[in-house]
């Protein structure tokens, strides 16, 4: 079982400045789960994502590895068990009932499993869930290596006077530690370091195929801009053969 780091602490504040999902990602999902659609989203979280889709239609269940997480979704309107029932679990493992025209993991969560194993454990759980034709779609960064000055370690990300974040690469393992400094209202500041796997677009593919998954296509961002030699994210999706 992966190390749960969304803990109660982390959980009350996660949604603090974090923007909704965009319009246009709720209109990529929704149209790739179809009119009366079933969906699963992998990493469910806070249902900053499933709530939106139920709105417009679209049946949602999730697994979920953080309690915490679930626990704020469930206070959310429309977030009961009855309406969006979560299994608490590895995504990369843990088997939700029924079959599913859609699975989605977004918002980087794919790094989240920091293992080749895993992540290649991921799509193969991914494909067990999808019916033939259905999609798997995985949001996430690309590695920002050529950012990276010859020997060094290191990328700010942001800098501000309430938060500091910082990549530290390792290239020799494939590993990133997202290291973040906080200050709140009263000067009191905290530390947290994440522990990432980075993984590249053409290695997904090759994740994919192994779980019998084919690319159908692949974009910089929601808005649907053609993926380039220069983006910095990718929002990808496979097809089950």
């Amino acid at each position: 079982m992966p190390t749960d780091w969304f803990d109660e602490d982390v959980a009350a504040s996660y949604d603090d400045g974090l923007a909704p999902m965009s319009e246009a990602g709720i209109d990529v999902l929704a149209g790739l789960a179809g009119p009366d659609g079933r969906a699963l989203e992998f990493a469910i979280g806070t249902g900053r994502v499933a709530l939106p889709l139920v709105a417009r239609g679209v049946s949602v269940a999730g697994i979920e590895l953080s309690t915490a997480m679930v626990s704020r979704l469930r206070a959310k309107p429309g977030g009961d068990e009855a309406r969006i029932p979560v299994v608490v679990g590895d995504m990369a493992t843990e088997h939700m009932p029924g079959t599913f025209d859609l699975v989605y993991l977004i918002f980087n969560t794919i790094m989240n499993l920091t293992t080749q194993d895993a992540q290649v454990a991921c799509f193969a759980n991914a494909a067990r869930h999808l019916r033939p034709g259905g999609a798997f779609v995985v949001e996430t960064g690309v590695p920002a290596l050529r950012l990276l000055p010859p020997g060094q370690r290191y990328v700010t990300f942001e800098l501000t006077a309430g938060h500091v974040g910082v990549d530290e690469y390792d290239v020799l393992t494939q590993s990133l530690v997202s290291h973040h400094v906080t200050t709140g209202p009263d000067g009191s500041t905290r530390r947290r370091a994440i522990p990432f796997r980075y993984v590249w677009p053409a290695e997904l593919d090759l994740m994919a195929r192994l779980a019998g998954l084919r690319l159908r296509e692949r974009w910089t961002g929601w808005d649907q801009t053609p993926f380039s030699g220069v983006s910095q994210s990718h929002v990808s999706t496979w097809i089950k053969e």
